[in-house]
């Protein structure tokens, strides 16, 4: 069960038409909407049933009527402060969105009937929410306020979700309450003495609750008995923890739940029987609950920990599950990420060697600090049941290591391909060999000269080919040297964009053209040079900033060149450059990012770039080289290369599709991040994208608002140059440059 509190996805006015309450319900996809007046109180709801009911009894339908004209205007709902057991009641009666009202009838909440979700203060348990990881700092504070705050501060930066703390309330508690442990086994003695000590009571705690909210950590906090509980609640806490002792405590259980609170229950210590039986308690209490999987050994031998149990839990509670982990090491708890684990609990200090068991079983800030980056990395990994897609990385290999099918010969239109024909060589750029079969007996429709890849097609696809374009701002090709006539053929570009590769560096342009052509030009730096070399003018390594200077100087050389074979009236050249500032293993501390902008500034300074314009190529988080992913830290987020274009005086190329991918990544609007690129932008490439590493989608296939985007670059940018930079666009003839520039020509 979830009580939200921000309704506004499940609310419309009364007076709004109906069409906007289908519009809200397609959106929230909870199958209903409620309805309010202007002062929110509830007037109805609408749900699919009621709108069926509506259509079906009206003699005409007007999507424009009054939405409370369709809508049920008798909902049930139940008060602000109904227990989860009422709350559940309700859900029994087939509905799982119950309106709760304060004593005036306005709608305040809407309590769903979601027994795979649980809500902790800002965050989502659920199989596609993050994996909520919990920093148990338990007494490791020492009886220390102050340290204890210092804890949470740690934990924080070392990527926790929520702290957890422990209250107890000593009288209530233990059987000789606070007047000593001499009567008790020597187990039982050593844990009270270590209380005794190192206990902070309710208001103490409090104080370090408050610091939490500073911070902006949840906080989650085991009640070890009513007392406890009471107080937790009185304050305020996100959720109650339940320690493996208490799992069999009943009474306790039951008390906790009166509360409403979110419950998270632990198992260590317990027969599968008596976690049926406490699994039973909760869930007919109605209470927001998830059960965690633990060993309750201090540390806890590997043989023990029995991770499988973790799909038998789930069967069990039938919700979501977690770990509490008191093994040494971090690698555990990914593991149980990847066997299902929603939750992961462990132990938070500064030292393990200080007194107390939970010292030792505990993670170091940067043990934690790993096993938050780590257990990130496995649920991307993870994925989902869908069918299998090729990555971004897979296709670009793809193309570079598998099979096409090529013509072994000369062949003429209308000829009908045998098995002569055709034969199956790298790269893989055509049609792969699988659709060998579906070729054979088919009738060219063009001709083809020797290693000639066959197409889509080539099995019977409409070609679609260049033709004259209209554009309000120049636009361009990306070309080789090799294709730029049959790149022209049928069409004029305002300009082309040589791709170069590092051999193209070394070819005389005067064996290439003979006259000139009458556009303009642009050139992109090579993403690879020999050697497997990478340019990077950030580069610490003076060797590595050496050699970037001197290639890309040779890149500026070329472009000078190339100048003698375009008009001699158009504008200076553009370089497009990928300028550096990558690395291969994670992205480095922003702390350090300035200084590498200003390295790369400084290389520049180095550059004879006269008659040229050289623009630094707006970049993804994840940049693909070569097939092989890598982190980039420059001109990704589009303030820092907007304040560094200005600083430095330089101008950009935005990749729409890089930038994207970057704003998705860093989770800004992609219409503020093109405001503050745009008005730096000379160039642009576009191209589509998807997630935070698609990049190179067609035009249209991905996540851009091009209508939008267009309009913000009228605005900004409005002479900026553009091609369309599809991935393997120029493949059979150019056809994915043919589609995008189709598409773009509704905008631009």
């Amino acid at each position: 069960m979830i009580i939200e509190r921000d309704v506004t996805a499940y609310v419309v006015y009364s007076g709004d038409p109906v069409l906007r309450a289908l519009e809200k319900i397609t959106a929230n996809k909870a199958r209903v909407i409620f309805l309010v007046d202007a002062r929110g109180h509830l007037d109805g709801v609408l749900s699919d049933g009621d709108f069926r009911r509506w259509i079906s009894t009206s003699a005409s339908i007007n999507t424009d009527a009054r939405v409370i004209e369709a809508a049920n205007t008798s909902p049930r709902s139940l008060p602000m402060g109904s227990t989860p057991a009422e709350i559940s009641h309700a859900f029994d009666t087939g509905v799982d969105h119950v309106p709760l009202v304060d004593e005036r009838g306005h709608l305040v909440a809407i309590a769903i009937n979601r027994a795979d979700e649980l809500r902790i203060g800002r965050h989502i348990v659920a199989a596609d929410a993050p994996t909520l990881v919990i920093a148990e700092i338990g007494n490791n504070h020492q009886g220390d306020v102050a340290y204890a705050k210092r804890l949470v501060e740690l934990s924080a930066e070392a990527g926790a979700d929520i702290v957890k703390f422990q209250l107890r309330d000593m009288e209530a508690l233990y059987r000789q309450g606070t007047d000593g442990s001499s009567g008790e086994d020597l187990g039982a003695q050593y844990t009270l003495d270590l209380l005794a000590k190192y206990n902070l009571d309710a208001d103490q705690l409090f104080q370090v609750f408050d610091h939490c909210a500073e911070v902006g950590v949840d906080v989650m906090c085991t009640a070890w008995d009513p007392l406890s509980v009471d107080r937790l609640v009185a304050y305020g806490v996100t959720s109650l923890k339940v320690a493996s002792a208490d799992m069999t405590n009943h009474a306790l259980l039951r008390h906790m739940a009166t509360s409403g609170t979110p419950m998270v229950i632990s198992t260590g210590m317990s027969t599968e029987g008596e976690i049926r039986e406490s699994v039973e308690l909760i869930r007919a209490t109605g209470v927001p609950h998830a059960f965690l999987h633990c060993q309750s050994t201090y540390p806890a031998p590997f043989k023990d920990v029995n991770l499988a149990y973790l799909t038998r839990l789930a069967e069990i509670t039938q919700g979501p599950v977690g770990y509490s982990g008191h093994e040494r090491g971090i690698h555990i708890p990914v593991a149980a990420v990847a066997m299902g684990a929603r939750i992961i609990e462990k132990h938070f200090t500064t030292d393990k060697a200080q007194e107390g068991n939970d010292h030792t079983v505990s993670l170091l800030p940067g043990e934690f600090k790993e096993m938050v980056q780590r257990i990130r990395e496995v649920e991307e990994a993870l994925g989902s049941t869908s069918p299998r897609a090729v990555s971004t990385g897979e296709m670009m290999n793809r193309v570079n290591l598998a099979k096409s099918l090529v013509a072994t010969r000369r062949i003429e239109v209308g000829h009908v391909l045998t098995e002569a024909d055709v034969d199956i060589k790298s790269p893989g750029r055509g049609l792969q060999p699988n659709a060998w079969d579906k070729l054979m007996g088919r009738t060219t429709t063009r001709s083809f000269d020797p290693g000639d890849f066959f197409y889509a097609t080539d099995l019977g696809a409409a070609a679609i080919r260049g033709r004259a374009y209209d554009f309000r701002r120049p636009w361009g090709l990306a070309v080789r040297y090799h294709d730029v006539e049959s790149m022209t053929r049928d069409t004029t570009p305002d300009f082309l964009e040589f791709h170069f590769s590092y051999q193209d560096l070394d070819i005389d342009p005067a064996k290439v053209f003979s006259d000139r052509l009458p556009m303009s030009f642009c050139t992109h730096a090579p993403e690879l040079f020999a050697g497997d070399f990478i340019l990077d003018l950030a580069s610490p390594d003076n060797d590595v900033f050496q050699r970037s200077v001197h290639e890309l100087q040779r890149v500026v050389d070329v472009t000078r060149r190339l100048k003698t074979y375009f008009r001699e009236d158009a504008p200076d050249p553009v370089i497009v450059t990928n300028l550096g500032g990558f690395t291969k293993n994670g992205f480095v501390d922003a702390s350090k990012r300035r200084v590498m902008y200003t390295r790369i500034a400084d290389g520049l300074g180095l550059i004879d770039d006269a008659g040229v314009r050289i623009c630094a190529q707006t970049m993804p988080p994840y940049p693909w080289h070569m097939g092989g992913q890598s982190f980039h830290n420059l001109f990704v987020d589009p303030a820092e290369t907007a304040q560094w274009a200005e600083e430095h005086g330089r101008r950009l190329c935005f990749d729409v599709s890089h930038s994207k991918l970057a704003a998705n990544y860093l989770g800004l609007s992609f219409a503020e991040t093109t405001e503050l690129l745009a008005p730096h932008t000379d160039h642009l490439h576009l191209v589509d994208a998807t997630g935070v590493d698609g990049e190179g989608v067609q035009v249209g296939d991905g996540e851009v608002d091009w209508a939008l985007l267009a309009q913000q670059l009228d605005t900004h940018a409005p002479t900026a140059s553009f091609i369309p930079e599809i991935w393997q666009g120029h493949v059979n003839d150019g056809e994915g440059f043919w589609i995008a520039l189709e598409r773009l020509e509704q905008w631009f």
